[in-house]
């Protein structure tokens, strides 16, 4: 064999590697990337100094001159733009959050509808699902924004609940908690009954494992969560007040209103995310063989107890993937809000860039901001999904 054979056996080898190849392909594409941003930081620099626009997050602490409608901590229009973009940030995570958990409950009560043998209840929720899914989300905060709760009496002529609170074209008003020295018991008290239920359903799950007895871990936990913050909160001397709403000229004076933009906006979020989740869930339950069912009435177990016990634990595994695409789902489309002007951070970045005209700081600050948002999200669920899924022996 000569040495240019051998040579070009070795240039062969190497070419047909997959591992070389492989990377070779991987830092070409790193290449073609990394010039591809490049070209766009350029070409953005080159726009901004042409339009003599300066780049750079000195804006955040410029006075932001504008109010908004709603805010979870004090804000007025002297307040600086980076204020103004924790609002939406915080009025953003407010709304995911509450629809996240009213999506849930409302989507799991209309799938386990959809499936059940009482022919009103599945038809209900068939009706539900079709007609929710198939209106579009904007249209429907529309709907609720529009035509249900701006139609209300104004706040002289509100729909009152006792002192409880009261519902008009303003919002709904309820009385405000003052916290005083001493408040934080309360937090604590949440903490030890979490805790405490974490470790009452480890050592319930391991005593039924070896006893075959069954600990009612569930209801203990609820029960803890509902007296021990009370208890705790106690134990402070019960340092609240409450500031109620009181009737003035034109509207309430004090208290704490929900305005309608944030009201339309939640419901709109539940009620279209839920649409979905059920279907989830139907898809779930019938994934699970009908012999599961069988057996559990075999052992005398009710329906009720043998859904909840049975199928729904096993049908977790293909429930949680695509509620977890429809929880990301929801968080995105709380960008929504900026069609009714309720101030989230789309809406407060929206005003900020027409006033400062720093568009590149804004569409990062939304860029991160979403994106961090659903990583943790993702990855939270994905978690949850190695908990409960099934482990084969």
């Amino acid at each position: 064999m000569s040495l240019g054979e051998a040579g070009g056996r070795r240039h062969d080898s190497i070419l047909n590697d997959p591992r070389v190849r492989s990377r070779a392909i991987q830092i070409l594409l790193l290449i073609l990337v990394a010039v591809f941003l490049y070209d766009i930081a350029a070409n953005t620099a080159k726009n901004l100094a042409s339009r003599n626009i300066a780049s750079g997050w000195d804006f955040l602490s410029r006075s932001a001159g504008f109010d908004v409608v709603f805010s979870l901590v004090p804000f007025t229009s002297d307040s600086n733009y980076g204020r103004a973009l924790l609002v939406g940030f915080l009025n953003t995570i407010l709304v995911s959050a509450l629809g996240i958990v009213f999506a849930t409950v409302i989507g799991f009560l209309i799938g386990v509808m959809r499936l059940s043998r009482n022919w009103l209840a599945s038809r209900a929720a068939a009706l539900y699902i079709e007609f929710v899914r198939n209106v579009p989300l904007l249209l429907q905060i529309f709907i609720w924004y529009k035509l249900v709760l701006k139609p209300l009496p104004e706040a002289r002529n509100a729909i009152k609940f006792g002192e409880i609170g009261a519902l008009s074209n303003k919002g709904l008003t309820l009385p405000a908690p003052i916290f005083a020295e001493g408040a934080w018991m309360a937090p604590l008290g949440l903490l030890v009954a979490v805790i405490a239920s974490v470790l009452i359903h480890g050592w319930a799950k391991k005593r039924q494992t070896e006893t075959g007895q069954r600990f009612p871990s569930g209801l203990t936990a609820l029960a803890l969560l509902l007296l021990l913050p009370p208890v705790f909160f106690a134990l402070a001397g019960w340092p609240v007040t409450f500031d109620y709403p009181v009737m003035g000229s034109f509207s309430f004076r004090g208290g704490a209103t929900l305005v309608p933009e944030f009201i339309a906006l939640l419901l709109a979020l539940s009620i279209y995310t839920a649409a979905f989740i059920a279907e989830a869930v139907r898809a779930g339950i019938q994934a699970i063989s009908h012999g599961q069912t069988e057996a559990s009435r075999a052992l005398g177990l009710r329906p009720g107890p043998t859904m909840r016990l049975v199928i729904i634990p096993q049908a977790m595994r293909v429930i949680i993937p695509p509620m977890t695409s429809q929880y990301l789902n929801l968080i995105k489309n709380s960008s929504l809000a900026v069609a009714i002007g309720y101030p989230d951070l789309v809406a407060t970045g929206g005003t900020t860039l027409n006033q400062t005209g720093q568009a590149v700081e804004i569409v990062l600050v939304w860029m991160a901001v979403y994106l961090t948002i659903s990583l943790l999200t993702s990855g939270f669920m994905n978690w949850f999904n190695t908990r409960v899924r099934l482990v084969e022996r």
